[in-house]
């Protein structure tokens, strides 16, 4: 089983191939079309802002290459900016996302005192079942960083919520496409699971 994370500048690519590793399962690092079409599962990580994500992943000729791949129905796991890249648009930036999943990115807004981005441990709660999000204790716990949430057009789509000043969606899933908006790779032994529980689709 080849797991191949994208690497496109944006993102911590390092972290999670430890992550799998510590799994016992093996994973690459690559920006190569060809592996990325070869392999079994592909994971997009992301940090910072979408636009500038966008135009990497447009820069290396990946965008199409992430499509084409979603659509032969193997699994595609987004984390942080990288799910965000799924959704159609976000309020961050003015490029089109990768389009996966219907739906936009929105800034927290009127969340005072809290500030802004929201940042730490957060309770997730998955609002239904999935094999990637069956855990062996709960609730689950993963680590956030981050100033933009995803808005599903198809509530069925979202997979998982979380609070921060209000009720937002932290976890989608389309068929063979999910994304997460919290950190797995730095979410200890729930974010090990779910990487473990990813690999096994």
């Amino acid at each position: 089983m080849i797991i191949t994370i994208v690497d496109y500048g944006i993102g911590n690519v390092a972290s999670v191939k430890n992550m799998l590793h510590k799994n016992g399962t093996p994973g690459q690092i690559s920006n190569d079309a060809n592996e990325i079409l070869k392999s079994d599962k592909i994971i997009l990580p992301g940090v910072g802002s979408f636009d500038a994500a966008m135009k990497r992943l447009s820069a290396l000729n990946l965008v199409e290459v992430i499509r084409t791949f979603s659509a032969t129905g193997k699994p595609l796991l987004g984390i942080c900016l990288g799910a965000q890249l799924l959704m159609d648009s976000s309020e961050e930036g003015q490029l089109n996302g990768l389009g996966l999943i219907k739906g936009t990115c929105k800034k927290f807004k009127g969340i005072e005192p809290l500030s802004i981005p929201h940042m730490g441990w957060s309770e997730v709660n998955f609002t239904r079942e999935e094999p990637i999000v069956t855990f062996n204790n709960s609730p689950p716990r993963f680590y956030f960083v981050h100033s933009y949430h995803i808005v599903c057009e198809n509530q069925k789509e979202v997979l998982g919520v979380s609070e921060y000043g209000y009720q937002f969606t932290c976890a989608v899933s389309s068929n063979n496409i999910f994304g997460v908006q919290f950190h797995p790779e730095k979410s200890h032994r729930y974010g090990a699971e779910l990487l473990k529980n990813f690999a096994s689709l």
